[in-house]
């Protein structure tokens, strides 16, 4: 077979002669003035191979992994590098399925449902409407338990158990640098009698002491909540389509020049 080294062509066209299926005659039509202005087209009717594919090839258009012809992109192993917007239109039940770890640098709008069937993990907050879990009813069959999460005006942690005897209450360790200690708060149930129980003092970040007026037994289930300091607080009340208003910007001291001034786009609730 004879090989051509080069071919020059404002287009090229691979396809029966008869019936002509150029589906590009459309979009590059030949003006009066001469034939199509777009030079470089290419015009292919049948399933196109490109690069080191797998030998069963799935799809009209086959691109595989760099290999063939002794080319070596600069990043050996990307088969397409688009420069460009990409529009996708399924007809099957998948659209877009990709195998192996995806990055995207920007935002990312769904119109729809998202499904991970496995551990999804975020570097910074997400925000929704509502949160809560759906899982398998664990006593009825073929029906869901769903529980949405309590909500509050601040990026809160707790702990809770039972203080009985000494009654103090040890914090964990971490505590000391992730909690903001001025804002730790502290729930008492009494077990089986009533006991006048209150919180003594509170070694900050380390342990709660817990004492009974009464000078009686202390027995009793507590919950510790404290807000944490490793992220922004909640703005409360923010600008709608603000990128900030998720957080906390400067502090506004008079609500009243907040109504009035449209660079005043931040009310926080003290806890």
């Amino acid at each position: 077979m004879a090989g051509i080294p080069d071919i020059d062509a404002h287009k090229i066209y691979l396809g029966p002669e008869l019936p002509k299926l150029d589906m590009s005659a459309s979009t590059v039509k030949p003006s009066s003035k001469g034939p199509a202005p777009f030079d470089g087209t290419l015009a292919v009717t049948g399933p196109t191979f490109l690069g080191f594919h797998a030998p069963l090839a799935k799809g009209v258009l086959n691109v595989g992994a760099p290999g063939l012809g002794g080319f070596v992109p600069k990043v050996p192993t990307r088969a397409v590098d688009i420069e460009g917007d990409v529009d996708i239109t399924g007809k099957g039940p998948i659209a877009l399925k990709v195998t192996g770890f995806t990055k995207t640098i920007g935002s990312v709008e769904i119109n729809g449902g998202l499904q991970v069937n496995g551990h999804a993990s975020w570097l910074s907050s997400i925000v929704a409407t509502t949160k809560l879990f759906s899982v398998d009813h664990p006593n009825i069959d073929n029906y869901r338990l769903n529980h949405g999460c309590l909500e509050g005006p601040e990026h809160a942690i707790y702990v809770r158990g039972r203080v009985s005897v000494d009654g103090i209450i040890e914090l964990p360790d971490y505590w000391q640098n992730f909690v903001d200690k001025e804002s730790i708060t502290v729930t008492l149930t009494p077990i089986g009698a009533f006991q006048e129980l209150f919180v003594d003092r509170i070694e900050y970040g380390k342990r709660v002491y817990i004492r009974n007026q009464a000078g009686g037994k202390i027995d009793a289930y507590y919950q510790v909540h404290a807000e944490r300091i490793d992220v922004n607080k909640v703005v409360v009340e923010g600008v709608k389509g603000d990128d900030n208003d998720l957080y906390v910007g400067d502090k506004i001291e008079n609500d009243q020049d907040q109504e009035d001034d449209g660079d005043a786009q931040y009310r926080t609730t003290d806890i």
